[in-house]
Formats: C-alpha cells, sequence, structure tokens
C-alpha cells in the first residue's frame, strides 16, 4: 500500500496562495465581452447518438438545429470513460495528473489542491452552479461545492442508484441541494435543466455573469426513461436496450431545446457561450457512424464525442472544424473568451481554441493527445493506451480496460492506424509506418513518466474535518482504497483527535465486533444483534483507516460490489 499522501495534505495552503495571486488581477478584468458560459456534458452519449452525425434512426431535432448554428469540431476527444473526463474538462489537465485514475474502487477522487474552472471563474466575478454529475469525489475537500461551485444540485458516485445513494430511481431521484439532501419530483434530466434556468434567471436579474456546468447522468444505465419515449423507437425494429437509450436522448435534446428556447427568450443568447459534448462513447453496441469501439476502448468509438461550440454573433454558424482537440482544452480556450487571469504557476496540458473558433487562425500547431484508463489504482505502463495525431494514431493492448491482472510482454502490443484514410481504424499499418509508431512510443513513454512522476498516481485523499464537512460519509466501493480487487479501507486525514460515533452498514443482524485499525492499532467494539453504531477516540493523523464488521462465528467479510454493504457514516461526538 502506497502512503505517500505528502503533497496531498498541504493542498490547502498552495490552492489558497494559487487563487489569491489571480484574484487581484481577476478584478481589474473588464467586465466587457465577458459572456455566460454553459457546458452541457452528457454521460455515455457516444459520436453517433445524434441526428447530425446521420444516425437514421434518433431524433435530436433540437441538437441537430444547435449543430447548424454552431461551429462542431469533429475529432473532439475525451477520454474512455467517465471520471477522466471530468477531471481533465475541470481543470485543462491530464487526469493522472488529478488523482483521479479510473471510476471507482477509490480512482475517481480528484485532490483538492486542483484548481477547475468554476474556481477560476468565480475569482473573476462568476456566479458559479453544477446541475447533475459530479463524479470527481464526494467527500471533503473533493466535493463540488469545495472546487467552486456556489449553488449544487448533484448525485453522488458515478450514478443516480449507485452506492451511496441507494435505492434510488431517474424518476423523484434523491439528490443533494448545496450539500443537503434533496427530494425532487420528475425526471433526473427535467430536475437538472429545470434548476439550471432557475439559477440563470436569478443571475439574469442579479446582471452577474453566470457559468453553468450541466452534466447529465442520462443516457448511463439504468436505462430508466417513460415508455412514451422508448416504445417508438422499438416499434421501428430497434431492440429494447438502444430504444431505451435513444428514448433517454430524445428527452435529453427536448430539454436542450427547452435551454436554447429560454436563452432566446430571455435575451441572454447573444452573451452567452454554450459548449455541448459528450463524455466518452456509448456503453451498449449502437449506431457510431462507422467508428470502431465504444466506452472504455481506446479505439475512435470509445474517445471520440460529439462537439458543439455555440455563441451567436460570435461563432460562425455551421462551420465545421476537423483539427483535433480533447476535453483538456475546454479550460484555457474559457480563459480566454472569458478574459479572465490564469494564474501563472496554474501548469495545463490543454491548449486555447479560442483562434479557431473566432476565426483568427485556421490551424493551431501540431500536438498529440494521449489517451489512457483502466481498472486498478497502479496504471501499468502501455495497458490501454493511444496517442492520437492529426493523421495517425497510435494503440497498445487495446480493449484490455477490464483486466487487472494483463501480463505485459516483453514488448508491447500494438496497433498504428492512419486516421486520415481510416477512421474506422480497420487496417493496422504499424509494419507500414515503423518510424512514426516508434517516434509516438517514445511520445508515450515520455509523458507516461511525466505523469507518475506528477503524484506518483496518488488518487484525492478523503479529509475529516467536521467544520467542513459533518457527518463523513465513507462509501466503500466507490471511494475506498481497493488492492486486488479487496477494499482495504480508505485514506483519509484526520483533523482532530476525539471520540467519533461509527455507524456501519451491514447486512446481517448477527452480533459481533466493529473493529476499527487506525495509525497501526486496532480497537474492538462488541455490537449486540441489530446494532450498528459504537465510538471510538481516533488520533489527528494521516493514514488508511480500515473499519469492518465481523459477526460471531464468521470471517471477516471484505465487500467489493456496488453496494452500500460497509459503508461507514463517521460523527465527531466531541
Amino acid at each position: 500500500m502506497k502512503l505517500f499522501y505528502g503533497s496531498a495534505v498541504k493542498w490547502f495552503a498552495g490552492k489558497v496562495l494559487l487563487l489569491s495571486c489571480m484574484f487581484s488581477a481577476a478584478e481589474d478584468a473588464s467586465a466587457e465581452n465577458r459572456p455566460n458560459v454553459i457546458i452541457v456534458l452528457t454521460d455515455d452519449q457516444g459520436y453517433g447518438d445524434v441526428g447530425f452525425h446521420n444516425n437514421p434512426k434518433i431524433r435530436t431535432p433540437h441538437l441537430d438545429q444547435l449543430a447548424r448554428k454552431s461551429i462542431e469540431l469533429t475529432r473532439f476527444y475525451c477520454s474512455p470513460v467517465c471520471a477522466p473526463t471530468r477531471a481533465s474538462l475541470l481543470t485543462g489537465r491530464n487526469y493522472y495528473r488529478t488523482g483521479v485514475i479510473h471510476t471507482s474502487r477509490g480512482g475517481a477522487k480528484m485532490q483538492g489542491d486542483e484548481v477547475t474552472i468554476a474556481e477560476l471563474l468565480q475569482q473573476a466575478g462568476y456566479q458559479t452552479g453544477i446541475f447533475g454529475k459530479w463524479h470527481l469525489g464526494d467527500n471533503y475537500p473533493m466535493r463540488p461545492q469545495d472546487q467552486g461551485f456556489a449553488e449544487t444540485l448533484i448525485h453522488k458516485s458515478g450514478g443516480i442508484g449507485q452506492s451511496p445513494d441507494q435505492p434510488n430511481s431517474y424518476l423523484h431521484p434523491k439528490l443533494w441541494k448545496n450539500g443537503e439532501a434533496f427530494e425532487s419530483t420528475g425526471y433526473c434530466t427535467d430536475v437538472f435543466f429545470d434548476e439550471a434556468l432557475k439559477f440563470i434567471d436569478r443571475q439574469r436579474q442579479s446582471k452577474k455573469p453566470f457559468f453553468v456546468y450541466l452534466a447529465t447522468n442520462a443516457p448511463h444505465t439504468p436505462l430508466e426513461i417513460a415508455e412514451s419515449y422508448w416504445k417508438p423507437y422499438q416499434q421501428q425494429g430497434l431492440d429494447e436496450t438502444t430504444a431505451r437509450v435513444y428514448g433517454m436522448l430524445t428527452n435529453l435534446d427536448e430539454n436542450m431545446g427547452k435551454l436554447l428556447s429560454h436563452l432566446d427568450q430571455s435575451g441572454l443568447a447573444e452573451s452567452t457561450l454554450l459548449i455541448f459534448l459528450g463524455d466518452n462513447g456509448p456503453q451498449q453496441k449502437r449506431y457510431t457512424a462507422g467508428l470502431r469501439g465504444r466506452k472504455s476502448w481506446i479505439y475512435e468509438g470509445g474517445i471520440r464525442v460529439p462537439s458543439l461550440a455555440y455563441w451567436p454573433g460570435h461563432f460562425r454558424e455551421g462551420e465545421k472544424i476537423d483539427q483535433i482537440a480533447a476535453h483538456i482544452d475546454l479550460l484555457p480556450t474559457l480563459l480566454t473568451l472569458t478574459n479572465t487571469p490564469r494564474p501563472e504557476a496554474l501548469k495545463l496540458d490543454g491548449v486555447d481554441l479560442s483562434p479557431l473558433l473566432t476565426g483568427s487562425q485556421q490551424k493551431l500547431p501540431e500536438r498529440s493527445l494521449f489517451f489512457q484508463v483502466h481498472r486498478g489504482l497502479t496504471p501499468q505502463r502501455y495497458q490501454n493506451f493511444a496517442v492520437v495525431t492529426e493523421r495517425f494514431k497510435l494503440a497498445g493492448y487495446p480493449g484490455t480496460f477490464g483486466n487487472e491482472k494483463l501480463m505485459l510482454q516483453a514488448e508491447p502490443l500494438l496497433e498504428l492506424y492512419d486516421l486520415s484514410n481510416d477512421p474506422g481504424e480497420q487496417e493496422n499499418v504499424l509494419h507500414a509506418h515503423p518510424e512514426t509508431a516508434k517516434g509516438l512510443l517514445s511520445q508515450y513513454e515520455t509523458w507516461f513518466s511525466e505523469m507518475k512522476a506528477a503524484r506518483n498516481f496518488e488518487p484525492g485523499l478523503i479529509v475529516i474535518d467536521q467544520m467542513r464537512e459533518t457527518p463523513s460519509v465513507l462509501c466503500r466501493y466507490q471511494d475506498g482504497t481497493f488492492q486486488r480487487g479487496v477494499s482495504e479501507g480508505w485514506m483519509v486525514k484526520i483533523v482532530r483527535a476525539g471520540l467519533y460515533q461509527i455507524k456501519i452498514k451491514r447486512q446481517t443482524e448477527k452480533p459481533g465486533k466493529l473493529s476499527v485499525n487506525w495509525q497501526g492499532r486496532t480497537v474492538h467494539e462488541y455490537l449486540a444483534a441489530g446494532e450498528s453504531a459504537a465510538e471510538f477516540e481516533l488520533r489527528a493523523g494521516t493514514g488508511l483507516l480500515d473499519i469492518w464488521f465481523q459477526a460471531e462465528g464468521e470471517d471477516r467479510v471484505y465487500p467489493g460490489d456496488n453496494s452500500t454493504r460497509g459503508d461507514v457514516v463517521l460523527t465527531q461526538m466531541k
């Protein structure tokens, strides 16, 4: 177990210094030409899941109309799975730098000292709000309210219905509004858009610029949507799974129409910059506009997503830009377009796309984009990676996302594709272009070494501090530290020593022991049948906090499933 976390415990002071250095500059920034910003990020909507990419079945009339009025970035890339994309989008940095490793089991916790676009815009005078999916850590200092969002309406974990918010449903979902439990009414996508519109109206009345991050969890599983949306697709001959996905996207499209109409009617359209994109490829097999692969794959179908930039009167209508671009580019682009200062000490990996969007440049300098993600908290060099250039893509061990026991060969398993002639990646041209493959592999190796050196792949640290968050909910599946598929507890920093009540979710009514291992010392409290909580003295410090319940006469159980079994609520008593 790695216990490096020295940089993490210093996160607060460094972050405050970084933001305070740019704050004085932000105060002097001109209020003119500073648009409102809306980012709509969908979940598992692939490149082919829109009508404007010639999908013959799906109905997305509002998105199709938006595409006709927008600049489309036709080669826009994201990571092949959820949390890595979100970390890169919000920070402008390759996600390995941020502490995010993958999507669950301790891998989706962004370090608290990361600086987000929300924080930068907030310091520059923007009102900030998130509506929908966060998926970068549910505990302080990783929550959206810790990362620059003044108003928050989110679900926890990676999706509605996942632990720790179980049971839950897409209809009338239980959500979290400004840190408090919130019982919503309606379908989840409708709720997120409606709340975002209310937020926009409040800022319009106050005449303050706003930043809205509207990150839907549709069309991610579970594929819950009213029959009136999906039945018509099934009647066209589509299987029920695809019909449900398309039904969820038709509902999303209706909400996009509502958002666009609201901007027009409120007079905000020309002063609002809208970005629309997906977070990765489709989870299930369906139309991909000829692209190979889907979610979790580093083929084009897994990482290439629909992407539109809309700003009436500022961006040209109906233009298509085929230069490569990616999630890491949004932050530097938005800083320029909003006239927001960038702290000199902030290291970014993305580039500013505004010259392309405004037409001041036709081409940006050539570069390479890097992608890699797989299960496990220790990324392996070469596993499920890709390097993308304007012409070529080098892929390593494609399709191995879920293989935590992959035995790498002495020579890495590589594929090379000429995307200029073969966007569907049907012909491996590795042997025809050996020097190109060698050069891209060298670039990848340098990149991987740099990513490892940044934080040694350390996920974000949960800070237990009753002054910041009370109680602390420790979700085992989402936020625990896993090794070889087994949860070993949570990496935490306990700020204040004291007496803590520890309440655990357990699946048996039998009596037994509630055990706590902290700072090299294990203590137990006996729980009678049906009891779930006891009090323990915990020292201040940083390390692995392991908590478990063991029924009398039974071996210890190591929960590894996506359930609430083994989750802990920790409250400081005094």
